[in-house]
């Protein structure tokens, strides 16, 4: 089914709204991302309580892109040559039910902190499908004319539950405990997966030969070296999810330590950041004329790297708060982009597998997640989140003068 033609006289956003196809698979997202969210706070949280370390943690929620990492690259072969659409009812279906037994685990008093690292390798595993499945068919279900602002709005989506889910895990950490917030969550999963399933979806697929699947993933690899956008999308990727967002996998602890937070204070610091990227994304969603390229890519992630920097030494939580609300600028022109760069910019047939590489470059986050919760054990969570940041700031240097070459 081909999406209707832009209008140049309506909001962007209204047509976005206006079609079924779209709405539903950015409502199952929206779901499934703040679900996501309340589950990797509720489970830092728990790990921090029970060990006191902030390397826990980081353990604990580096499970969850570990998986992007090593198969992130096939993910996108695999979603060439398989339904996109029951790819992703499968993912959905699997985290509803690893939510389940979590929540069951819990009410028992048998939860352990191995229980939690094989629940986020499960969620990693089906978050590893989210670019090559859902977002691509957000992209295509909004049409050519109007990929940025799809992806863009679907971003400013993410922030929001980027913002609501770490809230909502920390009241519901304090207020009703683990077993609970993962039996939402569990609730929540299904609601997305009824939404999908109601979607109509066909797509042109590629024969699926096993032993061919390392061949096609490097030949993707070739076509995105090969073109100076594609390289600087998985150039700044890896930079700032190594670099930039790790500080997510000590926040727990940063907050405890750096300002004695309450769950909810430390639920607010989370989603001060994604608040800031919520405000910009509407911008971009709503924006109208030519469409932003890789300098804005490039500059909003230097710009988020510059103020995470900053805020890791405010003096009080609120002036954090403040900051990190300000860098969530940078990170909406960077997540807004990512995708609609791409979309844009990667042959047809190839998509997916560029979008699986991307994925992978995500999944390198758990490298930066393991040195900053070390960090944090050996010189304190302020100083390893700046440390971080600072080393991010001349990799993404580096990065921009390469995809210049």
């Amino acid at each position: 089914m081909s999406p209707p033609s832009a209008d140049p006289g309506r909001s962007p956003v209204r047509e976005l709204l206006a079609d079924a196809t779209y709405v539903r698979l950015w409502g199952a997202g929206g779901l499934t991302n703040a679900m996501r969210w309340v589950e990797m706070l509720v489970s830092g949280l728990f790990a921090y309580e029970l060990t006191g370390s902030a390397f826990a943690v980081s353990l604990v929620l580096m499970a969850r892109a570990l998986p992007m990492l090593l198969v992130g690259g096939l993910s996108g072969a695999i979603a060439e040559s398989m339904d996109r659409k029951r790819l992703l009812m499968a993912g959905q279906a699997a985290t509803a039910a690893g939510a389940a037994v979590i929540a069951l685990l819990a009410a028992t008093g048998m939860l352990a902190l191995w229980h939690l690292f094989l629940s986020g390798m499960l969620g990693g595993l089906v978050w590893t499908n989210e670019l090559a499945t859902r977002r691509r068919m957000v992209a295509e279900a909004a049409g050519p004319q109007r990929i940025v602002q799809a992806v863009a709005f679907d971003s400013m989506t993410n922030s929001t539950t980027r913002m609501v889910g770490p809230l909502a895990g920390g009241f519901f950490y304090q207020a009703v405990g683990v077993a609970a917030a993962f039996a939402i969550a569990a609730a929540l999963y299904l609601v997305a997966l009824w939404l999908v399933a109601g979607v109509a979806h066909s797509q042109a697929r590629r024969a699926l030969v096993p032993r061919r699947l390392h061949a096609e993933v490097l030949e993707g690899a070739r076509i995105a070296l090969a073109h100076p956008v594609l390289r600087l999308v998985l150039g700044v990727t890896i930079v700032m999810n190594v670099f930039g967002f790790s500080y997510a996998g000590i926040l727990p602890a940063f907050g405890a330590i750096a300002f004695d937070a309450s769950p909810v204070q430390v639920g607010l610091l989370a989603a001060a950041e994604p608040l800031g990227a919520l405000l910009a994304g509407l911008a971009l969603a709503l924006r109208r004329g030519p469409q932003p390229g890789g300098a804005v890519f490039a500059f909003g992630s230097m710009g988020f790297l510059v103020v995470l920097a900053v805020a890791a030494m405010a003096p009080s939580l609120w002036l954090a708060v403040l900051l990190l609300m300000f860098g969530g600028i940078g990170t909406a022109a960077f997540a807004s982009l990512q995708t609609g760069l791409m979309m844009t910019h990667a042959p047809v047939e190839a998509r997916s597998r560029v979008l699986g590489l991307t994925t992978m470059c995500i999944g390198m986050g758990p490298i930066g997640v393991l040195v900053v919760g070390a960090l944090a054990d050996g010189l304190g969570p302020r100083l390893a989140i700046m440390l971080m940041a600072v080393a991010g700031i001349g990799a993404l240097a580096l990065v921009l003068a390469l995809a210049r070459r």
